[in-house]
């Protein structure tokens, strides 16, 4: 770290000490959780606490017992929070004025307003921090944050300074933005890259179709955010910054939750602020070990609002360890959301990696967007060079996987337009059996 750096770094846990050390406590329960694991007894206490103060203040689960099972209790989903967000409200924490309200994107819908209380704030920080670390990047360090700079998440020029933070907006990703993007990271010597995945690959494209050399560029860590990364510009990535690509599993509502391994495609999830469900995809049974199932989240701090089995919409293939008392969980596979997830003629579910994988080196394609219509009805959409494309090669790498009865279409087209919150949807389902 150079001195400024480390003048945060340390003027940051100098604060923490003052204010009672409380995102320090909560840190190096992560640190030790990471090597050993969280610990069973432990987490029921949380889990049986939360339950306890759920069903004594507030309205959603004031008809349950105080010692109701975790699994008595019904899953819930944004849905559920939208139609019943009062009733979610503890009566004990609701108003107090150390709370703070997070927003999701509404990518996929309504937007929803999430209260966290203080405690449930100080572990978020920990998480973040300490995930942060793990991918190479440090409070203090010159970081560039990409995403859609709404007025909701803008940060003052004081909170800027403070975090040694640059705020590049991906609302345009085009020639002259990406060029703009470039000098920023080269010239304020950026050193950790935080952002949507479809940003930083176009970011990646940009720089391989420029032959732009990064050689002095001072990039050590590169964290992506809130869409799946292919394989491909992960590797490619890597190459052009000689540094780890290691993506937070992350949401607005809980906040960060894991890491992607350095060497594997699988990710550590944090069970020391959040316990996890993976269930099966047609029933609320537990899946087993190596069977693709949804993601049910309870977290463990948020008292304000308690979360208690909540759906977000995540599909993963899990592995779980247990070992004297003490447990880890990693995503062997995260697929994302549902509606993201494509499946073959007979219903079988293929990983998205099918399609991104195949696209990212096709020549000429500059933008793709693989849409499932019907059971049987595929539709490709590509925007780029049509002179470059190969349609039939392009055919040859993806039709195998959709089955002998597909109808499989490809269609060129002007642009594919990102989300309101700025996202880029390569896959999208709109077949309405797996809605």
């Amino acid at each position: 770290m150079q001195i400024d750096e480390k003048a945060r770094w340390t003027g940051f846990w100098a604060l923490d000490k003052v204010k009672g050390g409380h995102v320090r406590k909560y840190y190096e329960d992560d640190r030790q959780a990471y090597t050993r694991g969280s610990s069973v007894e432990k987490t029921r206490e949380k889990i049986s606490g939360l339950i306890a103060h759920a069903v004594k203040t507030t309205e959603f689960y004031k008809e349950f017992s105080a010692d109701t099972p975790l699994d008595a209790l019904p899953v819930v989903n944004k849905d559920t929070f939208r139609n019943h967000y009062e009733a979610f409200q503890s009566s004990v924490y609701k108003d107090a004025p150390d709370n703070r309200v997070m927003c999701t994107s509404g990518s996929t819908g309504t937007p929803l307003r999430m209260i966290q209380n203080q405690d449930k704030i100080w572990h978020n920080t920990a998480d973040g921090i300490f995930l942060g670390a793990v991918g190479g990047y440090y409070i203090g360090m010159k970081e560039a944050f990409i995403r859609v700079w709404v007025n909701n998440v803008k940060k003052s020029s004081m909170q800027l300074l403070m975090e040694n933070l640059i705020m590049m907006d991906s609302s345009s990703l085009s020639e002259e933005s990406l060029q703009s993007m470039v000098d920023t990271i080269k010239n304020k010597k950026v050193k950790c890259l935080v952002g949507y995945s479809s940003a930083l690959g176009e970011l990646s494209r940009y720089i391989a179709e420029h032959h732009i050399d990064t050689s002095r560029f001072s990039v050590c860590s590169i964290i992506p955010i809130s869409e799946s990364m292919p394989v491909v510009v992960r590797e490619q990535l890597k190459k052009q910054f000689s540094c780890p690509v290691r993506a937070w599993y992350s949401n607005e509502e809980n906040g960060i939750m894991g890491i992607q391994d350095e060497q594997e495609e699988g990710y550590y999830i944090n069970t020391e602020s959040f316990y996890y469900e993976i269930l099966k995809m047609d029933s609320d049974e537990p899946a087993e070990d190596g069977e693709l199932g949804r993601i049910v989240i309870t977290d463990l701090y948020n008292y304000a609002f308690p979360i208690l089995r909540y759906d977000n919409g995540d599909t993963a293939i899990a592995r779980h360890r247990e070992k004297d008392g003490y447990y880890k969980l990693y995503l062997k596979e995260l697929y994302g959301r549902r509606s993201d997830m494509i499946y073959d003629c007979a219903g079988n579910a293929l990983t998205p990696y099918i399609i991104t994988n195949n696209m990212w080196d096709v020549p000429g394609v500059k933008q793709f967007r693989f849409i499932q219509e019907d059971v049987t009805k595929y539709v490709l959409w590509l925007n780029g060079d049509k002179e470059q494309m190969d349609v039939d090669n392009i055919r040859s790498r993806i039709a195998p996987y959709l089955g002998e009865q597909a109808d499989f279409k490809i269609e060129f087209v002007d642009e594919i337009p990102v989300l309101a919150s700025g996202k880029r949807k390569y896959i999208e389902n709109k077949c309405p059996c797996y809605q």
